[in-house]
């Protein structure tokens, strides 16, 4: 059995949003996460080209669902964690709440052997997930770098 952990963000507004980070870019380690966000906005996702960064709009009553670095590790690459950040907001407050899904501390993570069944060779190593939770916390936001602890 596995963790769902429960988040409440609040980003007061700022004058200056370009001198704050809201949150730094990263990916999620979790499994999944479950986003429940304002009407505000504020979260972008890194665009194909590493570049560009995508706004993601709001959508009253809708659910944002992020790929997190398990499931790419599981998936040994097949669906991607998506790196993404949250940018303050000039005039408004934003306020968000993720859930992440996480396994249990003491499971070991890796490619899904259903997935190397064709002869894909892993692109990942077998890792304890609290190991890659605090190797995550450890480091602090940075891109989608962590995922490297699993190679």
């Amino acid at each position: 059995m596995g963790a769902m952990i429960l988040s409440f963000n609040y980003y007061p507004a700022c004058p200056e949003p370009e001198l704050v980070a809201g949150v730094c870019p990263h990916s999620d380690i979790s499994s999944i996460t479950v986003l429940l966000q304002d009407d505000i906005g504020g979260l972008y996702v890194r665009g194909k080209d590493d570049d560009s960064w995508i706004n993601v709009p709001p959508v009253k009553g809708a659910l944002v669902i992020n790929i997190g670095d398990v499931l790419q590790i599981m998936s040994n690459g097949r669906y991607k964690s998506i790196e993404h950040r949250v940018v303050a907001n000039r005039n408004k407050t934003r306020i968000s709440m993720p859930i992440f899904v996480n396994p249990a501390p003491d499971i070991v993570i890796g490619p899904l052997p259903e997935i190397l069944e064709n002869g894909d060779e892993p692109q990942y190593k077998q890792v304890v997930f609290s190991d890659y939770f605090k190797y995550f916390f450890s480091k602090g936001h940075d891109g989608k770098k962590t995922i490297e602890f699993a190679r």
